[in-house]
């Protein structure tokens, strides 16, 4: 009998040990899953990044980025009364003028060139028939999860609606958007040099003053590209107006076009955004 308990005993022990191996085992296993995804996301994190600053690097290497002055074609949009105004110092610096010819030919989706002051936003613009293409591709077109600058699939990039929209990813290294959120620094909101975005297109030099900055969750309002009617557009600029986290000199009205930069804050939806005004153009 008593040599039966100790058999029963000896064969729950085992029991348990086989368990408990089989726990460790499937713990294991879980574990370097979760390392083996972990090193995978690096890695593509990482070749990511790599790709897309090469071919940042080939873009500014071989495309003719130069001042342009003013000329007879050269037209402020929109002057305020106030001789005070920042504008009228803006209006004083250089347009940015691109040659499209060598950007057209690697991608036919190139709609223009974007420089924003006081960031490393420095980039040809893309545009497709969605919104989603780029947020996956680089501009020469490979998978790429870094993305590129791209223009609303909605907007017009001859004649600009009344708000033309540019998305990119913000990327930790500072790459695409990724320094967009440097404009809620104190060391780019004080320095009035920075409050400017220069774009070219094929047809067209523009200029714009930063007149709003803020982070908001993610919406839709702020992304709309016309308006029915001019009140509502009066309202909507207010609105943006109103949310600037800093305080600007621009003023803005409804015969103002607007520029409005997206990008994402955080994991949790939130969005920082930049809305300037048209102030200069001249035709190519």
């Amino acid at each position: 009998m008593e040599s039966r308990v100790v058999y029963q005993q000896n064969k729950r022990r085992k029991k348990k040990l086989r368990f408990r191996k089989w726990v460790i085992v499937v713990f294991l296993i879980f574990f370097l899953s979760i390392f083996s995804f972990s090193a995978y996301e690096v890695y593509s994190w990482y070749n990511d990044n790599k790709e897309v600053d090469n071919i940042s690097d080939d873009v500014l290497k071989n495309t003719k980025v130069k001042e342009k002055k003013d000329n007879n074609n050269t037209e402020n949009v929109n002057p305020p009364e106030d001789i005070s105004n920042d504008y009228w110092d803006y209006i004083k610096i250089n347009l940015l003028e691109v040659d499209f010819n060598e950007l057209l030919k690697k991608n036919p989706d190139t709609v223009g060139w974007i420089e924003v002051k006081g960031t490393n936003i420095n980039y040809p613009i893309v545009q497709t028939t969605d919104n989603s293409y780029y947020l996956t591709h680089a501009f020469d077109k490979t998978k790429n999860e870094a993305g590129w600058v791209f223009m609303d699939y909605r907007n017009d990039a001859v004649n600009f609606n009344q708000n033309t929209i540019l998305y990119a990813h913000s990327r930790l290294t500072g790459s695409m958007f990724g320094s967009l959120k440097n404009i809620l620094e104190s060391s780019w909101y004080t320095n009035k040099n920075n409050h400017i975005i220069r774009l070219s297109t094929p047809t067209e030099n523009t200029m714009w003053q930063v007149f709003s900055v803020y982070t908001i969750p993610k919406e839709s309002y702020y992304i709309t590209p016309s308006f029915n009617s001019t009140e509502a557009y009066g309202e909507f600029l207010n609105t943006m107006k109103i949310r600037s986290e800093v305080e600007f000199s621009a003023e803005v009205n409804t015969n103002d076009k607007i520029l409005t930069l997206s990008t994402c804050k955080d994991n949790f939806g939130n969005r920082v955004v930049m809305h300037a005004k048209l102030i200069k153009k001249e035709s190519r």
